[in-house]
């Protein structure tokens, strides 16, 4: 039986409802509390465009919406609680599931090829836990810019000038639904981080969504511009998106063998390892995400492993059995979730079902292993691997798959086809 949402706590006049975009990016309609029950019954009507949109609000004709089709219409549905948020009085969130009008999953919505590899592990007995970490930066709305200077990674001083934002971001987030362990200042003027408390994958996915766009809103109201572009500086620190996987079964961790990775995990880190390189795009998605992939960046170059190495590209962190577990390190902060979240998931359930073994694990500096697997450099390359891999379509379906694609074929056109002020300051004149 669905869960009732309709209820609307005391004092709200308008709900938010939102979801999330090819890009993960939070999009939505405003709702008077009068209209709200009826959204709870019928949905609320919007174009199914919304999941063939790139992040500047493009649409292109797509093999499942396109022209011929007029771009039919979706409804959302309220598919969690509704919070009162507190930077805007009289106002509630509330994140929401798509149905077409036949009240069927919409083939295109990224979040299917999440549900279908959970319903995977399910039926092997697990469940995934998943915990998020994601940098961002915070800039002045003038400018453009950081207001502070100076690398203040982990500086205490630094957290104290920034918690005029940072600490209304940790609280209402909360408030919201979305658990926030910690935040701290990253390695870069006006970079920061917050990391969510893991949770089961699908919440944890939509908690992402809901994530960057709630900061947005905070930031805003605080005077910031919050970005999540993975590298918008290009001599400073880019912006990443680690996700951290454990798997559970019958209350226990099973990535855990008194305080260090088990069988099963060592298995599920191979399974990682064979399609990292092959489902690049899942998580780096546009021209300027891979200039984040640079040596010694702490952003991976290749397909490494090791325990608590910040070098490699899959990291392993033990300690207590309930603490163990496989961070993987090379997606972008500006990715979707979904597909990023579901892609890894599904190379790790396949790395368990037929007993792989990864390479040896890294001990020293693996941005110099000669011998591991690159990952992409390019957009292009990534996108090659992409439209030949059987794994992603599978696993994220054939329409989510052809989007991705083509929007990352558009946005390369898109970058080659510009002159920059770079090449005018070097060419100009002096040619």
């Amino acid at each position: 039986m669905a869960t009732d949402y309709s209820k609307l706590p005391e004092g709200i006049h308008t709900v938010s409802l939102g979801f999330g975009d090819p890009n993960g990016i939070l999009r939505g309609k405003r709702i008077p509390a009068s209209h709200w029950e009826s959204i709870c019954k019928n949905g609320m009507a919007l174009s199914m465009a919304s999941f063939a949109i790139d992040m500047t609000c493009d649409v292109w004709d797509t093999p499942y919406v396109n022209f011929d089709n007029g771009y039919p219409d979706m409804h959302i549905f309220p598919n969690g609680p509704v919070y009162p948020v507190p930077w805007e009085e009289g106002v509630a969130f509330c994140f929401g599931r798509a149905e077409g009008t036949d009240h069927k999953p919409v083939p295109i919505d990224p979040r299917n090829g999440l549900v279908r590899v959970l319903e995977r592990a399910a039926s092997m007995g697990y469940e995934l836990q998943i915990g998020a970490e994601l940098e961002f930066y915070l800039l002045d709305k003038e400018t453009l810019m950081p207001r502070d200077a100076g690398v203040g990674v982990y500086s205490l001083a630094r957290s104290a000038e920034l918690e005029h934002v940072l600490g209304p971001i940790r609280r209402h987030l909360c408030d919201v639904g979305i658990p926030i362990e910690q935040s701290n200042p990253e390695y870069a003027a006006g970079q920061v981080e917050v990391n969510i408390r893991y949770g089961e994958a699908m919440a944890s996915a939509d908690r992402v969504v809901a994530f960057r766009g709630l900061i947005k809103e905070i930031a805003g109201a605080h005077g910031y511009i919050a970005t999540f572009m993975a590298k918008p500086f290009i001599e400073e620190s880019g912006s990443g998106f680690h996700l951290h996987h454990s798997l559970w079964k019958d209350g226990k961790n099973v990535f855990a063998d008194n305080g260090k990775l088990s069988a099963i995990g060592i298995n599920y880190v191979a399974g990682i390892q064979k399609r990292m390189a092959e489902m690049s795009l899942a998580g780096v998605t546009t021209p300027n995400a891979y200039r984040r992939r640079q040596p010694y960046t702490f952003s991976p170059t290749n397909t490494t492993w090791g325990i608590d190495n910040r070098t490699v590209g899959i990291r392993i962190i033990q300690g207590d059995d309930s603490a163990v577990r496989i961070e993987k390190r090379d997606g972008a902060a500006d990715c979707n979730p979904y597909n990023l979240i579901a892609c890894e998931i599904a190379a790790g359930l396949d790395g368990i079902e037929q007993g792989l073994q990864p390479t040896a694990a890294s001990t020293g500096n693996a941005y110099e292993d000669a011998d591991a697997e690159m990952l992409p450099t390019d957009l292009g390359a990534a996108v090659e691997l992409a439209k030949n891999s059987q794994f992603m379509k599978d696993v994220i379906g054939k329409d989510t798959l052809a989007i991705l694609v083509g929007q990352a074929e558009r946005e390369i056109e898109f970058v080659a086809n510009q002159v920059t002020d770079v090449e005018r300051a070097r060419y100009l004149t002096n040619l």
